[in-house]
C-alpha cells in the first residue's frame, strides 16, 4: 500500500484515538455552531452494530433444548444445566444461557430476533482473518480493502470522508466506541468514522485551518492530515453540542464495559445526532480454557460476558424507549465466528464456524430464524456447527429492509453478489404490490378470501424462493414455502392450519427481488 493510501485510510482514526488527556474545550458562540444547532432536527434510521470479539460459543449462548442430548454427549464438562435455560416465548426448542435475563425479557416483549446457524462459507479459523471478512464481507478466499459499511457510506454520502461535514451534512457519517476505527467503516477513499473514547475528551485538536502546503508528494500528505485536523475540530463541536443536550434516562449497569458505550451512544442519539451507524466492542469471548465454572456451568468467564452483554443491551434499549427514540434504532451482535461442539480437556471450546446473531429493536420479527442445529450424536473435536445462514444476509436484510436500499445497491456493497434476505425485521404490511413492473416477479392468489385452502401463484426467473406471511402489524407468523425453483410459473398449495379469520399479508421472495399481495381467511 502506498504511503498516501495508507494516511487516507489510518490518518482518521490515529486522530481520533490522540486524546492525550485533552478536554473539549467551550467554543464560544458562531454561525458554524448555530447551524449545527439548527440542523439536528428527526432522525433518521440508526444501526448500533456489537461486536463479541473473540469467538462466541453459540451453543451456549442460544441453546437448542431439543438438541440436549447430543450436547450432553459432546460437552457435559461445560453444558447448562437444562432446568436453568431461560425460556422463550413461543418456543418450546430454544432458551438462552440463564445469565441473559435482559434480553429474554425483550424477545419475549417482541424486541429480539436470533438468526440460527450464522457463517459463511469455507470458514477461516483465525481470528484476524476471520474478523476481516466479516468486516469486508468477502469471500474467505478473497481479500477486500473496503468494509461494508465504509462501503454503505460511500453510497449514501458520495464523496465521503473528505466532502464531509457539508451544510447538508454535519454530523460524523459513523461513529466507533473506543480507541481506534475499525475497518468495517474503510470506503473508497478512507475511513467513514470517527473512535470517541469518551465525552469529555476524545481529540486533540491540530489546527482549525488548512494552511498551505509545497506542490509536493510530502506537501500533498500534509495537506490532507491539515484537512483531517479540520475536519476533526468541527466534529468535536457536533459532538460537544450532542453531548450537552443529551441525556441517559435509564440507569445503567455499573462495571460493564459495553454498558459504558452503549451509555455513550444513547446520550448522542437523545442529543439529536443524525449519524447512521455506531460501532461497539465487547472482548473476550475466546474461551480455549475455564469458559465456566467446574461446580455451577451457569457461571464462570462466559457467562459473565454474557450477562455484561445483555444487562448493556437492556439498559441501552428502555433508554432509547424513555426518550421516545426506540422505534429509530435496530441493534446487531456479531463475532468473528461460533466455536466447536465438543469442549476440550481444558473445559473450554475452540475455533468453530456457525453461531447466532441477534438483532433488536422494536422493528424486529420477534422470533427465531432457522432451526436448533443438527449436531452429531457423538462428536469429534473436528465437528463444527453447520451454517444455516450466510452472515452476508444479515447485512443485506439490514441495508434493504431497515435502511432501504435498493437490491441492486445492496448487491454492489456486497462486492457485487445477491444475497437472500431475511424476515428479521417486520414488513411495512397495507401496500398490497402484486405488479411490479421493475420486476420478473408477479404474484396472486386464489380463491382470495378462502377459507380452508387457496394457492399462491407466482411467475419468477428463477432461484431461492420464499414465501412469508405475515399478519396486519407486520409481524411474520408462518413460513409457507421454502425451496429452489426454475424459471416460470409455481403454484403453491397453502392450507388454513390455524389462522383466524382476517386479513394477512404474503410476500414471495426470488433471489433478491420482492412482491407481496393481500391474502384473506373467512369462516
Amino acid at each position: 500500500m502506498k504511503r498516501r493510501d495508507f494516511l487516507k485510510m489510518s490518518s482518521m482514526a490515529t486522530l481520533a484515538a490522540s486524546v492525550n488527556g485533552l478536554p473539549i474545550h467551550a467554543y464560544g458562540e458562531s454561525k458554524l455552531f448555530n447551524a449545527l444547532s439548527r440542523t439536528r432536527g428527526s432522525n433518521g434510521k440508526i444501526l448500533v452494530l456489537i461486536q463479541m470479539s473473540g469467538g462466541n460459543d453459540g451453543l451456549n449462548t442460544v441453546i437448542p433444548l431439543d438438541r440436549y442430548s447430543e450436547l450432553s454427549a459432546a460437552r457435559s464438562n461445560i453444558l447448562i444445566n437444562q432446568s436453568s435455560v431461560l425460556p422463550l416465548t413461543g418456543s418450546t426448542t430454544t432458551g438462552l444461557h440463564p445469565a441473559m435475563t435482559a434480553l429474554q425479557s425483550m424477545y419475549n416483549s417482541g424486541k429480539v430476533n436470533i438468526v440460527q446457524g450464522v457463517s459463511y462459507p469455507d470458514p477461516n479459523f483465525s481470528h484476524f482473518r476471520s474478523t476481516d471478512i466479516m468486516y469486508s464481507a468477502s469471500d474467505s478466499n478473497a481479500y477486500v480493502n473496503t468494509g461494508w459499511l465504509g462501503r454503505t457510506i460511500d453510497h449514501q454520502f458520495p464523496g465521503a470522508p473528505q466532502n464531509y461535514p457539508d451544510p447538508n451534512f454535519l454530523d460524523p457519517l459513523a461513529i466507533q466506541i473506543g480507541s481506534s476505527v475499525s475497518s468495517v467503516l474503510g470506503g473508497a477513499n478512507g475511513i467513514n468514522g470517527l473512535a470517541v473514547s469518551s465525552i469529555n475528551s476524545f481529540y486533540q485538536i491540530i489546527s482549525g485551518t488548512v494552511d498551505p502546503a509545497p506542490a509536493t508528494p510530502a506537501g500533498n500528505e500534509l495537506t490532507f492530515i491539515r484537512f483531517i485536523a479540520q475536519q476533526t475540530q468541527a466534529y468535536t463541536m457536533v459532538l460537544q453540542n450532542a453531548a450537552a443536550v443529551g441525556v441517559n434516562m435509564a440507569t445503567y449497569p455499573t462495571s460493564n464495559r459495553l454498558a459504558d458505550q452503549l451509555k455513550i451512544v444513547a446520550r448522542l442519539i437523545n442529543g439529536g445526532l443524525q449519524t447512521p451507524i455506531y460501532i461497539v466492542n465487547q472482548g473476550g469471548y475466546d474461551t480455549h480454557d475455564n469458559q465456566v465454572d467446574n461446580v455451577d456451568h451457569s457461571l464462570g468467564k462466559h457467562a459473565g460476558y454474557l450477562k455484561e452483554l445483555s444487562d448493556a443491551i437492556g439498559a441501552f434499549q428502555q433508554d432509547l424507549q424513555l426518550m421516545g427514540k426506540e422505534d429509530k434504532v435496530t441493534g446487531c451482535t456479531f463475532s468473528e465466528f461460533g466455536r466447536r461442539i465438543k469442549s476440550n480437556a481444558s473445559v473450554g471450546t475452540d475455533h468453530g464456524s456457525g453461531a447466532p446473531m441477534i438483532v433488536f429493536g422494536t422493528q424486529v420479527n420477534p422470533t427465531i430464524i432457522g432451526t436448533s442445529p443438527v449436531l452429531p450424536a457423538s462428536a469429534t473435536v473436528n465437528d463444527n456447527v453447520p451454517m444455516q445462514y450466510d452472515f452476508r444476509q444479515v447485512y443485506a436484510s439490514i441495508l434493504q429492509d431497515w435502511f432501504k436500499l435498493d437490491p441492486s445497491d445492496v448487491t454492489a456493497i456486497l462486492n457485487g453478489q445477491t444475497f437472500q434476505t431475511l424476515p428479521i425485521f417486520k414488513w411495512s404490511v397495507g401496500v398490497e404490490n402484486v405488479a411490479n413492473t421493475e420486476t420478473k416477479l408477479s404474484c396472486m392468489n386464489f380463491p382470495n378470501p378462502f377459507d380452508e385452502h387457496t394457492v399462491i401463484r407466482f411467475t419468477s426467473g428463477g432461484g431461492a424462493a420464499q414465501i412469508l406471511l405475515y399478519d396486519q402489524m407486520g409481524k411474520m407468523i408462518r413460513v409457507l414455502y421454502e425451496n429452489q425453483v426454475a424459471a416460470g410459473t409455481q403454484d403453491i398449495g397453502v392450507d388454513r392450519n390455524g389462522l383466524s379469520a382476517g386479513t394477512y399479508y404474503y410476500q414471495v421472495q426470488v433471489g433478491s427481488e420482492k412482491v407481496s399481495s393481500k391474502l384473506m381467511v373467512i369462516n
